[in-house]
C-alpha cells in the first residue's frame, strides 16, 4: 500500500465518523415529529401520501398489527414486481425490446428486491426495460430501505416506552423515512453522480464500431436514479450487469468514493439517532465503535491477503478481477464496505479476490451483516446480539438481564435465537444440499474449495440480504432461483418478525431506573463483550463451512496447489 492509499482509507473513515452525527440528529427529527428544515419542501408530499392512502399518521397500532401491515406491503411490492416482468414486453419505455423474463427469475428478482437484497441472476441491460428498471426495481429500493427503518423505530419505542402495547404506524414510518431521508439524499447524490457522468436518459441503446473493427452495442437509461439509492438504501443492484465495475455506473475515483461512502452513511447515522431516541447517545455511539473495529479489522485482514506476494503469481500483488480505474486498495475497501452493510454492490469481482479476501466478505455476511449492516436492518439486528450479551453478562454475574432499563426475560431470548438461527440455517442447509446435488453443482465454474466457496458464498448472501456474489456460479436456473429466494425470504422476515415480537413483549414492561448493580453498556467492557459474543456465535457456526471453503483454498494455495 502506498501513502496515498492509507490516506484516502483513513479520510473515509474519518468523513463517515463526521457525518454520522450530522445526519443522525437529523433524522431524530424525522421520526419523533420534530421541526425539520426539509418539512416545508416535502411537507406537502406526506400530506399528500396519507390523505391519497387513508392513513392516519396519530393511529398506533400494537406489534401484531404492525407486523401484519409490513407484511401485506412487502407483499403487494412482490406481486407488483414479479408480473411486471413476467408481462415486460407489452410495457412502455422498453426501447430495446426486452422480452419477459422466466417465471422463475422474475420470483427470485421480486422477492430479492422487496426484501432489500438486489440479489441479480440476469445482466440488467440485457434482461429488463427502463419500466421495469424505474417502477418496479428502483421503488421496491426505497421501500424494502424504509422497511427495515421502520422495523428499528418500532423496537426503539419498544426499548423507550412502557407499560403500553403501541408501537407506533408502519405507514407513518415509511412514508417519513421514504420521503425525509431517501429522497432528499437520493435526488442530492443522483445530480452529483451526474456530474461525474454516469447515465441517466431514456435513449435507446446504441452500436459503435470498435478500433478492432467489431459491433459494440452501448447500453443506455435511467442509471444515475437508480445509482443513488441502491448505494444510500444499503440495496446494491446494478443497472448494469458489471455493477459498480462499469463505467457508465461508476465513472470516476470522485464518484467511487461517493458511492462508498452512500453505503455506510445512513447505517452508520442511525447509531446517533438510536442513542439519541433512547436518551444514551454513549449508548450510540459505543455501538458505532463495536462496528467500526469489526470493519478495520476485517478490512486490515483483507488488505493483507490483497497485498501479499505469492511465488504461484509472480510475487505480485493481485490483480485480477480488480478495476484498474481504481486500483487494490479501493476493491479491498468496497468489498469490505459492501458486505459489512448489507449492500451487495461491487467495483471488483469477489471470485478473483485471494481466499482470505474473499473470507472477509463471508464473514461479514455470516456475522449477520452488523457491522453497520442494512439500513435499520444492521442496527436491529446488532440490538439482537446486545440482548444476547447482556443475558450472558447477567448469567455471570448471577443478576436478571436488563437493556435500557427493560428486563430481558426468557420469551426475549429466544425470539433473539431464533433470530440468529434464521440465516444460519438457509447458509448451512442450502449450501449443502447445493454441495451434493445436481441440480446445485450442475453451473459451477471452478472445482475444489474455490467451487464450495461459491456456492457457500450464494447463501450466505441471500441469507444476510447481501446480494453480491463470487460471480464464478451462474445462479440463473430453476433450482438457484427458487432455493436462493426461499433463502432471502427466511434470511429476511425470520429476524423481522422476532425483533418486532421482542419489541412488542418490551413495550408492556416498566422501566426499571438505574442502580450501582446495573450492567452498563457503554463502557470499553461493554465492547469488547459484544464484540467476542459477536464473533464466537459466527466462529462457531460457520468455522467449518470456512475450514472447507477459503481456510483450505489458502493453505493449498501456498502449498502450490490450484484449482
Amino acid at each position: 500500500m502506498t501513502t496515498l492509499d492509507f490516506i484516502q482509507v483513513i479520510l473515509f473513515l474519518g468523513l463517515l465518523t463526521a457525518l454520522t452525527p450530522i445526519l443522525g440528529g437529523y433524522m431524530k427529527k424525522v421520526f419523533t415529529g420534530e421541526k425539520h428544515f426539509m418539512q416545508p419542501v416535502f411537507g406537502w408530499l406526506e400530506k399528500l401520501v396519507y390523505r391519497f392512502c387513508g392513513v392516519d399518521r396519530n393511529e398506533e397500532t400494537n406489534w401484531k398489527t404492525y407486523t401484519f401491515h409490513l407484511l401485506l406491503f412487502n407483499l403487494v411490492g412482490f406481486l407488483f414486481v414479479f408480473l411486471i416482468q413476467l408481462f415486460q414486453l407489452f410495457l412502455p419505455l422498453n426501447p430495446a425490446q426486452l422480452g419477459n423474463v422466466s417465471w422463475h427469475s422474475a420470483f427470485n428478482t421480486a422477492v430479492s428486491f422487496m426484501t432489500n437484497t438486489n440479489w441479480q441472476g440476469y445482466a440488467g441491460e440485457t434482461t429488463l426495460g427502463y419500466f421495469v428498471q424505474m417502477i418496479g426495481l428502483t421503488v421496491q429500493n426505497f421501500v424494502s430501505a424504509a422497511t427495515g427503518i421502520a422495523v428499528l423505530l418500532a423496537l426503539i419505542r419498544g426499548l423507550t416506552r412502557k407499560t403500553t402495547d403501541r408501537l407506533g404506524n408502519f405507514w407513518t414510518d415509511l412514508t417519513r423515512s421514504v420521503i425525509y431521508v431517501l429522497l432528499p439524499l437520493s435526488i442530492l447524490l443522483s445530480i452529483v453522480l451526474v456530474s461525474q457522468g454516469v447515465v441517466q436518459n431514456f435513449n435507446s441503446y446504441e452500436t459503435a464500431q470498435t478500433l478492432e473493427g467489431t459491433q459494440q452495442v452501448i447500453p443506455a437509461g435511467p442509471a444515475a436514479s437508480q445509482i443513488a439509492i441502491k448505494q444510500l438504501g444499503t440495496n446494491g443492484g446494478g443497472f448494469f450487469n458489471a455493477n459498480s465495475a462499469h463505467p457508465f455506473e461508476n465513472p470516476t475515483p470522485f464518484s467511487n468514493f461517493l458511492e462508498m461512502l452512500s453505503i455506510l452513511l445512513i447505517p452508520a447515522a442511525l447509531t446517533f439517532t438510536y442513542g439519541k431516541m433512547t436518551g444514551s447517545v454513549r449508548h450510540g455511539w459505543t455501538i458505532y465503535t463495536v462496528m467500526m473495529v469489526l470493519l478495520i479489522a476485517g478490512l486490515s485482514v483483507s488488505l493483507f491477503s490483497e497485498f501479499s506476494p505469492n511465488s504461484l503469481f509472480g510475487n505480485l500483488s493481485l490483480m485480477e478481477g480488480k478495476e484498474t480505474r481504481f486500483g487494490i486498495t479501493n476493491s479491498v475497501l468496497w468489498s469490505t464496505v459492501t458486505s459489512g452493510a448489507s449492500n451487495g454492490s461491487v467495483n471488483a469481482m469477489h471470485d478473483s479476490l485471494s481466499p482470505l479476501g474473499g473470507m472477509i466478505p463471508l464473514i461479514n455476511m455470516m456475522l449477520g451483516e452488523v457491522i453497520f449492516g442494512g439500513v435499520g436492518a444492521g442496527l436491529y439486528g446488532m440490538v439482537i446480539f446486545i440482548i444476547l450479551t447482556v443475558f450472558i453478562a447477567g448469567l455471570m454475574v448471577g443478576r436478571s438481564p436488563e437493556y435500557l432499563g427493560k428486563k430481558i426475560e426468557a420469551f426475549d431470548v429466544k425470539m433473539a435465537i431464533l433470530a440468529v438461527l434464521a440465516p444460519a440455517f438457509v447458509i448451512l442447509f442450502f449450501t449443502a444440499w447445493a454441495s451434493v446435488s445436481h441440480w446445485g453443482l450442475s453451473s459451477l465454474n471452478n472445482a475444489g474449495p474455490h467451487g464450495f466457496s461459491e456456492i457457500l458464498y450464494a447463501f450466505t448472501s441471500a441469507a444476510a440480504n447481501n446480494g453480491s456474489a463470487f460471480a464464478g456460479l451462474n445462479a440463473n436456473m430453476v433450482f438457484y432461483n427458487l432455493t436462493l429466494g426461499a433463502g432471502m425470504l427466511i434470511g429476511r422476515f425470520g429476524v423481522i418478525i422476532p425483533v418486532l415480537a421482542i419489541a412488542g413483549n418490551l413495550v408492556k414492561k416498566n422501566i426499571t431506573p438505574p442502580s450501582s448493580g446495573t450492567f452498563r453498556t457503554d463502557n470499553t467492557m461493554f465492547i469488547g463483550l459484544l464484540i467476542a459474543v459477536i464473533v464466537i456465535v459466527g466462529g462457531l457456526t460457520f468455522f467449518p463451512a470456512l475450514s472447507l471453503g477459503p481456510i483450505m483454498e489458502h493453505l493449498l494455495m501456498n502449498a502450490g496447489v490450484t484449482f
